[in-house]
């Protein structure tokens, strides 16, 4: 987001002031150590073939989730057995470091009242280290027109979502160079359009294989730049996330009214891990952060992984085109109509593609985020701050910033210790949050403190 923050220095007035909140002298945090690896991940992406990946799913006519499965050319079927190859030649390629499963489960609902079967298609890359820890990349395969229920008529779904299908295997061929502590998994979803069924039934995976999912970016509509009011945007993109948690308590609940926590779920601090990633290895695209879960109104594919406790956040276009979206093509008084492949802007999907591969290549290479964060210091001019062993860690940074600052402003490293004093520092005025750092510079995410900020898995 790059925000301009302004600091007001403390002026010493002669008798009786009201004195701004002190801050122990600190100097602005400076990034995570730098990570040349990431570099060259993201100038890895290719164009041509995010391009080649959206022209072969096109060219399934229609990838709707209640069309033809046995055909091998037409229909979701088709489209999710290429897809399945295309994982398992890149697997090849790395010598078989990704597996495919293809988990199934059939779904009956108001847009699929005869049931549905619901494959998603999972390369899975295991981690070297931390193999439970899991950080996953998600698309959903699925097309539509205007017609929901119309599983005949030619549904393109170039953008909507041949793009993130695209951004997640690319992502795939490109990680797979590389190993990694923890576990990534590139998840080609089948279902969404019809009510989020493919998301579902990777947060159904997820528990039963015990993953303590990290973070799921969620990439849906991400290769547009031209907007339906004429705005052309190729250097941005939108990444939304929760404000509270969605299996939050009612005991918890009152906790964080009372003490904050609203701006600071784990979604959050992974939609700021991103910013901050964006602005250091993703040359001229700004990540615009959202406070909201969706856009207005409207959902997808991370709204389950949410709904089950896992971080998430959903990776979206900054300018979006509604007339290529649910849309039969078609022209009405010269108007263009429909999701087609001449909708997509290429090098922006690629950079939004190494805004993915950066982000979950660090997230897997840095130590698990840290748990058990806890503040004390009422009634002190002091604020102590603790938590437990991260695995992985070989030291810890404690962060603050002010109640309405949007990103964090003030870092202090403290080594391997796991609670530091704060020394001057008012609880009341700061927020405060503690990231874990490896030997070699890799830093997670910032933890805000009690359940309102933890990333532990509340997945029911």
């Amino acid at each position: 987001m790059r925000s301009v923050l302004v600091l007001a220095a403390a002026l010493a007035l002669a008798g009786p002031a009201v004195a701004a909140p002190a801050a122990a002298p600190s100097p602005a945090p400076s990034p995570a150590k730098p990570q040349p690896v990431l570099k060259t991940i993201a100038a890895d992406v290719d164009p041509k073939a995010l391009e080649a990946t959206i022209r072969a799913l096109v060219g399934f006519g229609t990838r709707h989730t209640l069309s033809d499965t046995r055909s091998d050319t037409r229909g979701i079927g088709a489209a999710r057995r290429w897809t399945a190859t295309r994982f398992a030649a890149i697997s090849k390629d790395c010598g078989g470091c990704i597996t495919v499963e293809m988990p199934t489960k059939t779904f009956t609902g108001k847009r699929a009242p005869n049931g549905v079967e619901i494959v998603d298609v999972l390369g899975i890359q295991r981690g070297t280290t931390d193999r439970d820890r899991v950080v996953i990349i998600a698309g959903h395969i699925d097309s539509r027109v205007n017609d929901v229920m119309d599983a005949v008529t030619d549904a393109p779904g170039a953008n909507d979502d041949a793009s993130g299908v695209a951004a997640v295997l690319e992502a795939a061929r490109v990680l797979s160079k590389h190993r990694f502590p923890a576990t990534i998994v590139y998840a080609v979803l089948s279902g969404e359009e019809q009510g989020l069924y493919g998301g579902q039934l990777l947060a159904e995976t997820a528990k039963a294989e015990g993953w303590k999912v990290e973070a799921d970016l969620n990439n849906d509509i991400v290769g547009n730049v031209h907007g339906i009011g004429g705005a052309v945007d190729r250097a941005h993109v939108r990444v939304f996330s929760e404000g509270t948690k969605a299996v939050e308590t009612p005991e918890q609940a009152d906790a964080r009214r009372y003490n904050g926590g609203e701006v600071d779920s784990p979604s959050r601090n992974l939609a700021r891990f991103m910013d901050g990633l964006a602005e250091r290895y993703v040359r001229d695209l700004d990540v615009v952060m959202v406070y909201r879960t969706d856009r207005f109104g409207r959902g997808g594919d991370q709204v389950p992984i949410l709904e089950a406790g896992y971080p998430a956040v959903r990776v979206t276009e900054a300018a979006e085109h509604y007339d290529r979206q649910h849309q039969t093509v078609r022209v009405e008084n010269g108007r263009a109509y429909g999701d087609v492949v001449e909708g997509v802007d290429f090098p922006y999907l690629a950079q939004v593609t190494r805004l993915n591969a950066v982000t979950l290549a660090a997230l897997a290479s840095a130590p698990a985020p840290p748990s058990g964060v806890k503040i004390e210091g009422a009634v002190s001019a002091d604020t102590k701050v603790s938590w437990a062993p991260a695995a992985g860690a070989a030291g810890y940074r404690v962060w603050w910033r002010g109640t309405t600052e949007p990103t964090w402003s003030h870092a202090r490293s403290v080594g391997a210790e796991t609670s530091t004093v704060l020394t001057n520092v008012v609880i009341d005025d700061w927020f405060f949050g503690v990231s874990s750092v490896s030997a070699d510079g890799w830093e997670s995410p910032v933890v805000f403190p009690g359940a309102a900020g933890s990333f532990e898995s509340g997945a029911k």
